[in-house]
């Protein structure tokens, strides 16, 4: 499989505003402070938790990690190159924030319950884990049919997925995080282009072009749409 190195590349999930509406959610699930030690798994380029460090400046700098090292890393961040159970598993740190963005369906079973082990391990009292995955019912990514038809198979493993989280955590709660996306049909072909989501990686360049074909028959210039994500959050 291709690595996914697009997913927050000029695309509204790097954008400003979606930044800025992102962690004013984070704000109401969590108290954090100048003291506060956060780690994001699967951070990209460190939008999200770059903006938390310019608010909070946190005395130790926020840390993300990632298998893929991106040229344009956020600078006021710690970044590791490295995968989420090898980090947690040498990690003398314990953490008031752990944050899982949208990399749930990259875990097999076996791998997602030895990382949720770890993760209750290196939190500290109180501390809270939040996970994040696309809503699974009445997604509303812009799709065309190969695309909607593999983004399915991925929701469908994250229905299952979740049900092993809240085994494992015990006491959950659910909510979803909404924005609301403007965006016009030559950038999200763009997007499309470039693979920015998960379930775009392994199709062919004939059937990404059939796909895009559809898409430009399908979506006015402008495109309108809600994404939500399906939030979990644990406290220890």
């Amino acid at each position: 499989m291709r690595k996914l190195k697009n997913w927050d590349n000029n695309t509204w999930l790097s954008s400003k505003k979606y930044i800025l509406n992102f962690n004013k959610f984070l704000k109401k699930k969590v108290k954090l402070s100048n003291q506060s030690q956060i780690l994001d798994i699967g951070c990209g380029r460190a939008n999200i938790i770059s903006d938390l460090q310019k608010k909070y400046n946190f005395k130790n700098k926020a840390t993300g990690i990632d298998l893929i090292k991106n040229k344009n890393i956020k600078k006021n961040i710690i970044f590791k190159n490295i995968n989420a159970i090898d980090y947690l598993k040498n990690c003398k740190k314990k953490y008031d924030l752990i944050l899982i963005k949208q990399v749930i369906h990259f875990f097999p079973k076996k791998k997602l319950i030895t990382l949720l082990n770890l993760i209750k391990k290196n939190l500290n009292l109180k501390g809270t884990l939040l996970i994040f995955s696309l809503k699974i019912k009445n997604n509303k990514i812009p799709c065309f049919n190969k695309m909607k038809m593999r983004l399915d198979k991925s929701l469908k493993k994250d229905k299952f997925l979740f049900k092993i989280i809240e085994k494992n955590l015990g006491e959950v709660k659910e909510t979803n995080f909404n924005y609301k996306v403007i965006i016009s049909k030559k950038k999200y072909v763009s997007m499309i282009k470039s693979r920015y989501i998960s379930c775009l990686l392994d199709i062919s360049r004939e059937d990404l072009s059939k796909g895009i074909g559809e898409i430009n028959l399908k979506f006015k210039n402008q495109i309108r749409f809600t994404d939500t994500l399906k939030c979990l959050s644990f406290r220890k």
